[in-house]
């Protein structure tokens, strides 16, 4: 153990106390659960961003809300984690406040995945002890279910969407992607933009539940019909797929953007976006993709399985299935501008209805009676 988490480990027995009267000071003359406070894993940017629109949601409810460093401190409020690890990995203590958590996907036994076990063995130990559970899909709704939590605790809201930042796009939008992308206009680019890789170094080795082997090996075998194929890439940890395309040869552009909000841009460039995951919460790529009018493929994971009708608003296809996914890919290639506005329209539709604003109300029925709300849309 490095010195300085050593020092920090011999010193948190002292200071926990310490802390914990200051914030019972600070907070003496506030009702019982009035604020609620929001906890995210700091390393995980798509959680940092789902974190501030929840709290925008909250605001927007009337809820007002609590300094999140104070989370380990608080008693008698409303904590919301944004994801079951940073609550179920530890040996956590109620103090009267109420408990929830976003549970994306987790699904006990995934190879190379304790941490999936582990939270399930918790959550159905002391699944009295929690109040509420986000699912944003139908699977994990009913995983979550299974370890005995009572089903009024437990609420299907999406992953949502911000269609202000995500708009449809237009041709000159476009073209300026692809200069600033460095991608030949007359390329048919496959847009992949998740961490795939472990850690977040260089990625050399597969996220596997991610399915970037999966995903090489479709476009691999879709650039044998389409020589004019490209992929474009975004995100951190993309070594392996990298290795892979090279391999391959298959060209290939790899963008670091600075925030999820700049994956938009992205999206401007690309001919279809394709998901190939093996288990997903969302993806965000489902609704991001809808949102500014540009072919989804994805395999049946997650909120992809309840949002996604093929054929009609996106193209799905079963779990590591390799050639249904290249010829996916292919028939967008091929497919007619009348068949691409259809899809395209149908994918808008389908993001409306998932909008951060529209999802509203089903965040109303997780946060009444988790914590006070004065009003609000």
């Amino acid at each position: 153990m490095p010195f300085r988490e050593r020092a920090r480990s011999i010193a948190a027995p002292v200071a926990r106390p310490v802390r914990r009267a200051l914030v019972a000071r600070r907070t003496q003359d506030w009702a019982p659960h009035s604020r609620l406070f929001i906890g995210q894993e700091a390393a995980q940017w798509v959680l940092s961003y789902e974190a501030r629109q929840l709290a925008r949601t909250a605001g927007a409810l009337g809820v007002e809300l609590g300094p999140p460093g104070w989370i380990n401190a608080v008693e008698g409020q409303a904590i919301f984690h944004q994801s079951q690890f940073t609550l179920l990995l530890h040996d956590f203590e109620k103090r009267e406040n109420r408990l929830g958590f976003a549970y994306f996907h987790g699904r006990p036994g995934t190879p190379g995945m304790p941490e999936f076990d582990e939270c399930f063995a918790t959550m159905r130990r002391r699944h009295a002890e929690i109040d509420r559970v986000q699912v944003t899909n139908s699977e994990m709704e009913a995983l979550v279910l299974e370890t005995g939590m009572a089903a009024e605790k437990v609420h299907r809201i999406p992953i949502g969407i911000d269609l202000e930042t995500f708009t449809p796009r237009t041709p000159e939008r476009r073209e300026a992607a692809r200069r600033a992308f460095g991608l030949p206009e007359s390329a048919f680019v496959v847009g992949s933009f998740q961490k795939d890789g472990v850690g977040w170094d260089d990625g050399l080795e597969p996220k596997l539940i991610k399915g970037p082997d999966v995903l090489v090996d479709a476009i691999a075998q879709a650039r044998a019909r389409l020589p004019e194929l490209m992929v474009l890439l975004t995100g951190p940890s993309r070594g392996y797929v990298k290795a892979r395309l090279e391999r391959a040869g298959v060209p290939y552009r790899h963008a670091l953007l600075p925030d999820v909000d700049a994956v938009a841009q992205a999206y401007d460039a690309i001919d279809v976006c394709v998901v190939a995951s093996r288990d997903e919460g969302g993806p965000r790529a489902v609704l991001e993709s809808m949102a500014t009018g540009v072919p989804l493929v994805t395999t049946r994971v997650g909120q992809a399985a309840d949002l996604v009708e093929s054929g009609v608003n996106g193209r799905m296809v079963d779990v590591e299935d390799v050639d249904a996914l290249a010829r996916s890919i292919e028939d967008v290639a091929g497919a007619s501008e009348g068949e691409l506005a259809r899809m395209r329209a149908a994918g808008r539709e389908t993001a409306g209805e998932n909008s951060y604003p529209a999802l509203r109300p089903r965040w109303r029925a997780l946060l009444d009676g988790f914590v006070a709300l004065r009003g609000g849309a």
